[in-house]
């Protein structure tokens, strides 16, 4: 495997005083609808608005003095942009972010905001990490990836850290953990951690319809891709095929992946505005889908589930409360 508990714990230790340590929340209301003990990790209050910035801040605080003068590129939706945009200005280096032309705009505003520079493109016809390795060639920067590397995935995992640290905390034991899936950093890091502190705990994937390459993928044994005519409103999730380095990961830790329509997504997120108070992006609101749809059981389990982003265009959120998704 390409990371430890070590190596989590040591991200922990970096990102501490510049990430938000996000709490560990329940709901009664939740709770009676699912029938057991349900928490909720808002990665929706994490710095940037996702946890992205966790594995950011803890790949670019490992730069070299020449690194940071040359600067970083990434390329992302949004939430890694901004999270490396944010990581890049408080470590004091230039970022260019390769992102899609179909890109949220409250997500390029944040990026923006943050000081990046943005270089868009088509993420159906052009290759996103082909354009970030010629700019990095050109520029002689370092390229951020979104998920496959072990620094990224470590500064994720410190989300599994805190979600198992606070539900001891809370004296409960975590029988099932349920996280979202795109290239896989964020479950691999967490699931990474929590297998080490609680490896009884049942981790399952949850990806939108359509872009459940991750799932294909552990029915085959192979990275699959994803069919290029698939759409999808979780645009945080549309990755096109597992990373190499995440896709091991997943496949000795979880214990299954599922995958949501984008209208049961978008009955997520009505719930989570109006029951729980809660502003989630649709790639954010995944896992949460899929226990509200019983995609993954929960009855009688105590359980986490993270919300991992809160950054929704405006517009598209009007549309779901609305009920027009």
């Amino acid at each position: 495997m390409s990371i430890t508990l070590t190596d989590i714990q040591a991200a922990a230790d970096r990102i501490r005083g510049q990430a938000v340590e996000t709490p560990l929340i329940e709901s009664p209301a939740l709770n009676a609808r699912l029938g057991g003990q349900v928490f909720l990790k808002p990665e929706t209050l994490q710095r940037a608005g996702a946890f992205k910035f966790r594995g950011a801040y803890n790949r670019l605080s490992q730069l070299t003095a020449e690194e940071r003068r040359r600067g970083v590129v990434a390329f992302s939706s949004g939430n890694h942009a901004q999270g490396v945009a944010l990581a890049a200005q408080l470590v004091g280096c230039p970022a260019l972010i390769v992102m899609p032309s179909d890109s949220p705009e409250v997500k390029v505003e944040g990026t923006r905001g943050f000081g990046a520079e943005i270089r868009f493109y088509d993420r159906f016809t052009e290759d996103r990490v082909a354009i970030a390795d010629q700019i990095a060639a050109e520029r002689g920067c370092v390229v951020v990836p979104s998920y496959d590397d072990p620094h990224i995935i470590a500064g994720q995992g410190t989300l599994g850290l805190e979600i198992v640290e606070q539900a001891t905390a809370a004296g409960a034991s975590l029988d099932t953990l349920i996280c979202c899936v795109g290239g896989g950093g964020l479950i691999a890091g967490t699931s990474t951690a929590v297998k080490a502190l609680s490896p009884d705990t049942a981790i399952w994937g949850v990806e939108p319809a359509g872009f459940d390459e991750t799932r294909r993928s552990l029915d085959s044994g192979r990275r699959e891709t994803i069919d290029p005519e698939a759409r999808s409103i979780c645009d945080a999730l549309l990755t096109p095929i597992p990373g190499e380095l995440t896709f091991p990961i997943n496949q000795a830790n979880l214990a299954g992946i599922v995958a949501v329509t984008d209208g049961e997504v978008a009955e997520a997120m009505r719930y989570a505005f109006s029951v729980l108070k809660l502003v989630v992006e649709p790639g954010g609101c995944v896992a949460l889908a899929a226990a509200l749809a019983g995609k993954v059981d929960l009855k009688g389990q105590t359980a986490a589930i993270v919300l991992s982003g809160g950054n929704v265009d405006p517009d598209l959120f009007a549309r779901v409360l609305a009920g027009e998704i």
